[in-house]
């Protein structure tokens, strides 16, 4: 039904919703007809709020579930019978839902995507509400005791608990506890638009006593189910197997560029109702106080050189800029005339998130509650009537002349409203970019003719607003003794920049890409500390202590001065670089020793934690350091900090080793590490460090081999059997049928097949663990398949084996996974098991394709096509990868990218170990003399050691030399263990 601007023929109960609905909105029904004169009107009520799950979330949610590579028996169809992948699904779903909203509903689907993508939504504010306080608030609705069993899992929900949800994730958790004492038991009768009218209700109540009557409201009109995903709205964390992108194409092919120019989730929905209505001219750009998404910075992928390489310099222009990157809060800020404003000029600030802090830092020169632009009068040169400048707010200590660590911005910034003119810490905005002057869209042109029209429109005002510095290089040598500096100096990092680049809106691409000083190879490989608490951890890693509180002893001329010998001072919290391994070992050396830390009486006999009362990174459970191991870490370097008690902490720490030979009296002291502090400040200058790569990008590296014969045709007197391999050594396998097409063979020549690479051919199958093998639906087979009880596989899959077995002739191999492909028959009760051994297009993590069968997977694949000819974007694998982990940190520990960064030189490793390195993400070098090597793998007891030491030993920066079980453990634990634990002997 096409939008209807005749009250009169709408429904009166949808006139009513919508004047309830947005009638708590900031801005006022004029106001918004006034901004939105052509905003979009539905004819009827919003559909029923319990629709969103039933037809969109959940059936999400179960397709997201699904590997990608699903079995073609699990596959759902479409309309003419054709295979969709999940992809084709999530999508299929999406519109469907959408598609009955116009119909049903009308086209304004605003209410209805601030529940989708709520955290996309910036005009309703936050509610003030995290997980301890909702588990509060629903304990106090039910009236249950906070210590019975329930109560005690809200409060503890990031805690293993017996027959609750999975640790981490609190909406399961409250499902759990409602589903036992509910009010409804089928799905209630709010619709949509009350759903949002009692939640911006919600967000304005923000203290607890007016909050919780609503929360009240919720319980008794919901069910659990509805109860768990309002839950998920609340706190912003829906995942529900799709992003905004997704939600935003299938509703206008402008919608997700509208949303990068303007952040404005009203705005996508109220203009682009109409998908034949494009956006067109200044529409389709960035715009004079309208916060658009920034472009960002790529993460670390690869080593400089390779780095450098993909800004594609020219012989013409081989620049490179690099830059500081500031550990402050990304800001933009938007400047116009405006005569109604003191001053004759209006601001307006936004962070990354869109949030509005015109507040904090001014709307004009003469806003006397202002931060900033009160101080900034004279750095706008003559002729400047509007600009937008991206930047970086940072806190700076004028009393010291330094930067101040992440986290006193908004402190500092509500100190400069009361005391302007104090010498106390205060806001500094360092601008990198210009990307509007005077009604000129400067997106389109390059950093360098950016970088010139930020020059000759900005004079630095000192310590207030200054233009961030670069230094211009043209070589990948030229970057590390800047990263040395910035460890030196406990700064975030660099960042590099194509100076030929365009500005592109929230994305990350090759043209910004970040240097991080991760991990050094000197300081910090030393510090072996005490473990004083821990953390559970929530999601993926919920259900066990996942982190680790460590602290420094404290030294024995203070014990003898009255301190408890058994103390530690909080140093730093370390989570990353344990394997399943280590967490296990840790739990059974702890096990019964951990005590639940309690706020009301911290253990200051033991622990002291920074902040006195306040009591800073204070820890789920704690442990007498008597009781405690002692771990080994390495970290980029020591950083000021108040959140730790000695002042400092480390940057980036990782696990290295569990240290069994040390108790905690010979764990670091906060004398050595105050020495060793000392001394790693003296020789800051000759220290060489190398950059550990911290994300790794799924890079699947396939090889062709050519086929290897075994033996002479003259040797073998039954019809040749393939290669002679030892792949089916220890198995029985029992012939049916032949093999069909393309692969002709007789059973004969199957079972003479199995017996040359080293299986036994039975006649029964009455032994469970013997394999079967058919290709037609004879007698026998038909009976076993009506049984149910056993798999039948495809001749095809021996032959598979075979050819993936040839190159390790002479060794015991392992059987290929199966495959869907490989199952003539498969049980009810193991249908769907093996699909994730193949991708969404059929093609085999572990086994090689011909290039037939390569031709094949191509031809299933979709073809990429733009949304309109004026789209000038392109799918980039990296983007959307760095866009997902950026999303889900947890998505950083995938397989494929275990390796990724590492150029790795193998001598004398298992075909398996060469394999596997390419699969996981790394580069393997033909040659050691290549100075891009940074890990040498050989076998155990390799007589190449001595030799290989020897070529590496004169470089600046060798790499490291492990045996092969350091390939084969990593990939196993699913993490880069530590290079120290595999040096060969």
């Amino acid at each position: 039904m096409s939008d209807i601007d005749d009250t009169e023929m709408r429904d009166d109960e949808a006139v009513e919703e919508e004047h309830k609905m947005y009638g708590q909105d900031a801005m006022t029904e004029q106001e918004l007809g006034e901004k939105y004169p052509n905003r979009p009107r539905n004819h009827s009520k919003t559909l029923p709020f319990h629709d969103l799950f039933l037809t969109l979330f959940n059936p999400l949610s179960e397709n997201r579930k699904k590997p990608l590579g699903p079995a073609i028996a699990r596959r759902k169809l479409g309309p003419h019978g054709q295979i969709q992948n999940p992809n084709d699904v999530r999508r299929s779903l999406i519109e469907r839902f959408i598609a009955r909203w116009r119909k049903e509903v009308g086209n304004d689907i605003y209410p209805a995507f601030r529940l989708i993508v709520p955290e996309k939504d910036r005009d309703r504010a936050m509610y003030g509400l995290k997980e301890v306080t909702l588990g509060k608030l629903l304990i106090r609705i039910m009236k249950i005791d906070k210590n019975s069993e329930d109560g005690y899992n809200l409060m503890h929900w990031k805690l293993p608990a017996v027959k609750a949800a999975m640790a981490g994730d609190f909406a399961g958790r409250c499902f759990e506890a409602i589903s036992k004492r509910p009010m409804r038991v089928t799905p209630g009768n709010m619709t949509i638009a009350e759903v949002n009218e009692l939640l911006d209700k919600l967000s304005v109540a923000q203290k607890e006593e007016n909050q919780r009557p609503i929360i009240e409201e919720f319980y008794n009109r919901m069910n659990a189910e509805e109860l768990k995903w309002l839950i998920r709205m609340i706190l912003r964390q829906m995942k529900v197997g799709a992003t905004e992108k997704t939600f935003f194409e299938v509703w206008h092919p402008d919608a997700e560029n509208l949303f990068n120019i303007s952040s404005n989730l009203r705005r996508v929905c109220w203009e682009l109702y109409d998908p034949k209505v494009r956006l067109e001219g200044e529409d389709a750009g960035i715009n004079l106080m309208q916060c658009f998404q920034p472009q960002l910075a790529a993460f670390q992928m690869r080593t400089m050189e390779q780095m450098v390489a993909r800004m594609k310099p020219t012989e013409e222009d081989p620049a490179f800029w690099i830059e500081e990157k500031l550990d402050g809060e990304r800001m933009q800020l938007h400047m116009m005339e405006d005569e109604s404003v003191p001053g004759g000029k209006r601001f307006g600030f936004w962070s990354r998130k869109a949030k509005d802090y015109t507040y904090l830092y001014g709307n004009g020169f003469q806003d006397e509650k202002a931060a900033l632009t009160r101080h900034i009068k004279t750095a706008f040169n003559s002729g400047v009537r509007n600009i937008i400048l991206d930047g970086e707010m940072i806190t700076w200590d004028p009393k010291v002349d330094a930067l101040v660590p992440f986290g006193t911005l908004k402190t500092a910034a509500l100190s400069q409203q009361a005391n302007p003119f104090s010498d106390g810490n205060r806001p500094l905005f360092r601008v990198f970019d210009c990307l509007y002057l005077n009604d000129v869209n400067l997106t389109r042109y390059t950093l360098r003719k950016r970088r010139e029209a930020l020059n000759a429109s900005i004079t630095s005002i000192h310590r207030r607003l200054e233009i961030h510095d670069y230094q211009e290089a043209h070589k990948a040598s030229e970057i590390e003794p800047l990263l040395r500096q910035v460890v030196a100096e406990s700064s975030e990092g660099l960042v590099l920049k194509n100076p030929r680049s365009e500005y592109r809106l929230n994305d990350r691409n090759d043209d910004w890409m970040k240097v991080k000083p991760e991990y050094m190879s000197e300081f910090g490989e030393a510090l072996d500390c005490v473990v004083i608490g821990g953390y559970y951890g929530s999601g993926k890693r919920g259900g066990g202590i996942s982190s680790f509180l460590c602290g420094l002893r404290v030294d024995q001329p203070d014990i003898d001065q009255g301190a408890d010998p058994m103390k530690c001072h909080s140093f730093f919290k370390v989570g990353g670089g344990f394997a399943a391994a280590d967490y296990a070992e840790i739990r059974h050396r702890l096990e019964g020793k951990w005590i639940e830390y309690d706020p009301k009486k911290p253990p200051i006999d033991f622990i002291e934690l920074a902040g006195g009362d306040r009591q800073y990174e204070k820890p789920d459970v704690w442990i007498k350091p008597s009781d405690s191991v002692v771990l080994s870490v390495k970290a980029a370097s020591v950083t000021p900090t108040n959140q730790f008690r000695p002042g400092y902490t480390l940057r980036f720490p990782r696990f290295r080793k569990l240290r069994t030979d040390k108790d905690w009296t010979q764990a670091l002291s906060i004398q050595e590490f105050k020495n060793l502090k000392a001394c790693a400040e003296e020789e800051k200058n000759e220290k060489q460090f190398k950059v550990e790569d911290a994300r790794r990008k799924k890079q699947i590296v396939k090889r062709k081999r050519e086929t290897v014969i075994q033996g002479h045709e003259s040797e073998i007197k039954t019809p040749y059997a393939g290669p002679t391999t030892k792949v089916f050594e220890g198995h029985n396998f029992l012939i049916m049928t032949e093999s069909l097409k393309p692969n002709k063979k007789s059973k004969a020549e199957l079972e003479q097949l199995v017996k040359a690479n080293g299986g036994n051919v039975v006649a029964s199958e009455k032994d469970p663990k013997t394999i079967l093998i058919a290709d037609r639906n004879l007698v026998k087979v038909a009976s076993m398949q009506k049984k149910d009880q056993r798999n039948i596989i495809r001749p095809s899959w021996l032959l598979d084996c075979v050819k993936q077995g040839e190159i390790d002739v002479g060794r015991p191999s392992l059987l290929l996974p199966f495959e869907p492909q490989h199952f003539f028959y498969a049980t009810s009760a193991e249908a769907g098991h093996y699909d994730h051994n193949i991708d969404e297009y059929g093609d085999s993590y572990t086994r090689d394709v011909t290039a037939e069968q390569l031709l094949d997977l191509f031809s299933k694949m979709p073809t990429h096509f733009d949304h309109g000819e004026r789209s000038r974007k392109r799918y980039n694998g990296n983007n959307v990868l760095n866009r997902l982990i950026e999303e889900d940190p947890g998505l950083d520990a995938i397989p494929g990218r275990i390796f990724h960064g590492l150029s790795i030189y193998c001598k004398d490793v298992s075909p398996e170990t060469a394999r596997l390195i390419p699969f996981a993400g790394g580069h393997v070098v033909d040659k050691i003399e290549d100075d891009q090597v940074t890990q040498v793998v050989i076998c155990k007891n390799s007589v190449a050691l001595k030799e290989i030491r020897k070529a590496v030993a004169a470089r600046a920066r060798p790499p490291r030399i492990v045996t092969e079980d350091w390939v084969a453990d990593s990939w196993r634990e699913r993490t880069l263990l530590d290079e120290e634990r595999y040096m060969p002997l």
